[in-house]
């Protein structure tokens, strides 16, 4: 083995939720785990609710609040960007009405100079 790239060996503090310690060894000096031998359904024979879940359940938990913010955001981007259509939309149609507007004036114009030029014409 090559020197100075290995950790340390040293011995290890194994500490479980039901409060049982035992000693081994390990490249770290305390280890705290959920279930041992003496809490274990398998080994106790007794039935005991686990709420620790598994690895799904302990992803979940880690990164599920960041999920659901980041679905939150998109919720709220999607919302901003109907709102913002809604108002272009808006924006067209006042647009388009107001070009007919000017238009129906403009031919109202042109149909009342063209009824004036007979009238001038007649009379000359």
């Amino acid at each position: 083995m090559k020197q100075g790239i290995h950790p340390n060996y040293v011995e290890c503090t194994v500490r479980c939720t039901c409060g049982n310690t035992w000693k081994t060894h390990s490249t770290k000096s305390e280890i705290v785990v959920d279930l041992c031998d003496k809490c274990h359904p398998f080994y106790t024979g007794t039935q005991k609710l686990v709420d620790t879940g598994g690895r799904v359940q302990r992803f979940s938990d880690k990164f599920g609040a960041a999920a659901a913010a980041r679905l939150e955001a998109a919720n709220k981007a999607k919302a901003a960007k109907a709102a913002r259509a809604a108002q272009l939309e808006a924006e067209r149609k006042a647009k388009a009405e107001a070009k007919a507007a000017a238009k129906a004036k403009r031919a109202a114009e042109f149909a009342a100079k063209a009824e004036a030029a007979p009238a001038e014409d007649a009379a000359e």
